[in-house]
């Protein structure tokens, strides 16, 4: 990236201010149109230098720290964070450190360190890649990292860091013929029967994107809905359905699915992905709360949660986050769980998952929600690829980003099949 590259870099700067200095999360700053005045080159290298500064955050700090007496203004650092990323990436020193000079310089609060910035580059850029791969793998933000080694130990953190920091590959569920289509789109078929394609580039030209021969959802999150079996014929309720993969993963089974979500706009997007992929199922715009509807034979619910399972993915989480509201959200679980559990006929099944490596908001709220219903018992979570060394002590099922970390790992998942009395 040259000099050309400065609206990409600006932009780049602006997530990284946005969401460390914010709260906001990339996901929510791309939607509300941050990189809409881009060219679409620009667009996807802003977005994919921000988000390779984020993963390496912890590392560029420590590159950093030698040749800072003490830390600079935000506006400033993290410009010499994206500057680090992009040295050690080989990119040529002269217009890396103009461009993030320049960047400093708009701002008059910080137009006095272009001086230091440039200083500091061109020491970073003398270091190289070299200096950049010398360093340990970057640790998570303390405020999260604690709570994880007391719930999996150092070891365990350590390996789900190493696998953050590679990134996520590319998963897809097949409508019908994993084999087909790993074979077409160069990718594998994993044990539990997702496919998985290393550096895929641009989803919609993979070869099967226009005929709906599947789509993209990690291969942990493709596994709740395999927990409940044999589904052709049940009426299967999706509460929380956005963007629709479970709702998906259900109807190609011969579900008869209704899909509840709060959001219109998300709505949208589930109606989008099942006509793109050929599928039906009954979508509904509603809080999960106000739908009433009972009887059902199954219900998935893939409850509002810290999502501290997908920084793989998402590397943003821990800088926009800092676990303030994940009370909040522990306390909506546990009342999602009572209220679906309301609209299941008598024997039928409550798969309950979050995307979260947070114990609080997996195995304790199923602990607890056998404590509060004397009615409803643990079924043993099997489908097919399941490690027995996943199965937890209740009887769920916990998936961490380390498991398969030769394959590019998971998300972390935590998820259990609830069974109501007959």
């Amino acid at each position: 990236m040259n000099q050309t590259g400065l609206p990409a870099r600006r932009t780049a700067h602006h997530l990284m201010m946005q969401i460390t200095t914010e709260g906001r999360l990339m996901a929510e700053l791309i939607a509300g149109g941050a990189l809409a005045q881009l060219a679409n080159d620009d667009r996807a290298r802003a977005q994919r230098l921000a988000t390779d500064a984020l993963r390496g955050l912890d590392r560029a700090d420590r590159m950093l720290k030698p040749y800072l007496k003490k830390t600079p203004p935000d506006h400033v650092l993290n410009a010499l964070r994206l500057g680090v990323i992009e040295l050690c990436g080989g990119e040529a020193a002269h217009g890396v450190v103009n461009a993030y000079v320049e960047i400093v310089g708009r701002n008059k609060r910080t137009q006095s360190m272009k001086g230091l910035t440039n200083a500091v580059l061109r020491k970073i850029a003398a270091e190289g890649p070299d200096g950049w791969h010398k360093r340990a793998v970057p640790l998570t933000p303390g405020w999260l990292r604690q709570p994880l080694v007391a719930a999996w130990g150092r070891d365990a953190v350590v390996a789900m860091e190493a696998t953050h920091f590679g990134g996520a590959p590319l998963d897809l569920t097949p409508k019908t013929d994993a084999q087909a289509v790993a074979d077409a789109t160069g990718g594998q078929v994993l044990a539990t029967g997702s496919v998985r394609i290393m550096n895929a580039g641009q989803v919609s030209t993979l070869p099967g994107y226009d005929t709906g021969d599947w789509w993209v959802q990690d291969a942990a999150a493709a596994v709740p809905v395999k927990l409940l079996g044999d589904v052709a014929g049940l009426k299967v309720l999706d509460l929380c359905a956005a963007p629709g993969g479970k709702a998906m993963q259900l109807a190609a089974a011969g579900a008869d699915v209704t899909a509840v979500d709060l959001s219109s706009r998300r709505m949208d997007r589930v109606t989008e992905n099942l006509t793109r992929v050929g599928l039906k199922a009954r979508t509904v715009t509603s809080d999960a709360f106000a739908f009433t509807e009972d009887g059902f034979d199954a219900i998935i619910l893939d409850a509002p949660c810290s999502a501290t399972g997908t920084i793989r993915r998402h590397p943003d989480l821990p800088y926009a986050k800092d676990g303030s509201e994940f009370g909040a959200l522990i306390d909506q679980q546990e009342t999602m769980i009572d209220h679906a559990l309301t609209l299941l006929k008598p024997g039928g099944r409550l798969v309950f998952c979050t995307c979260s490596l947070l114990p609080d908001e997996g195995e304790v709220q199923i602990e607890d929600a056998l404590t509060r219903h004397p009615d409803i018992t643990v079924e043993p979570a099997t489908a097919p690829g399941i490690d027995p060394a996943w199965i937890s002590e209740e009887g769920g099922l916990r998936l961490r980003p380390d498991y398969w970390a030769d394959l590019g790992g998971m998300d972390g998942f935590y998820m259990a099949v609830l069974r109501k009395s007959a």
